[in-house]
């Protein structure tokens, strides 16, 4: 299920990011991403990439996030971003006309199952916390 706001997040910047996948280049491994909550968004690098029938499957990591500005609990928040070899991996398919939706592997081998939570956005890091919450 792609992300629809209200149900699968409650930020409007997280569901247009979801949904920003036409002319974005094909996934490599090492390329930036950007992990979408409800309203937080969590850096990540792309460590994997498998192109199956039902579409491109990217494996992403987490990354750390060291903040770097002093604005406090600010919407105007800068991050440095570093690998993290022990991040939390997720998985992504690109499902067209729906975007990126979080998978899981599916019963049979090389199948995968969707989320109804999540999405994903490959070519750039961000972070972003929501101190309203």
């Amino acid at each position: 299920m792609t992300m629809k706001l209200g149900s699968g997040t409650g930020s409007v910047i997280n569901h247009l990011y979801s949904r920003m996948t036409k002319g974005q280049p094909e996934p490599k491994v090492g390329d930036g991403a950007t992990i979408l909550g409800w309203t937080d968004r969590h850096p990540a690098t792309v460590i994997e990439v498998t192109a199956t029938k039902q579409g491109w499957v990217v494996a992403v990591q987490e990354d750390h996030a060291k903040r770097t500005d002093s604005n406090g609990m600010s919407e105007m928040q800068e991050y440095e971003y570093t690998p993290n070899p022990n991040g939390y991996v997720s998985h992504f398919r690109l499902e067209e006309g729906k975007g990126w939706c979080q998978v899981r592997p599916g019963k049979r081998p090389g199948s995968w199952k969707r989320i109804a939570v999540g999405g994903v956005l490959i070519g750039q890091r961000r972070k972003y916390y929501d101190f309203s919450f």
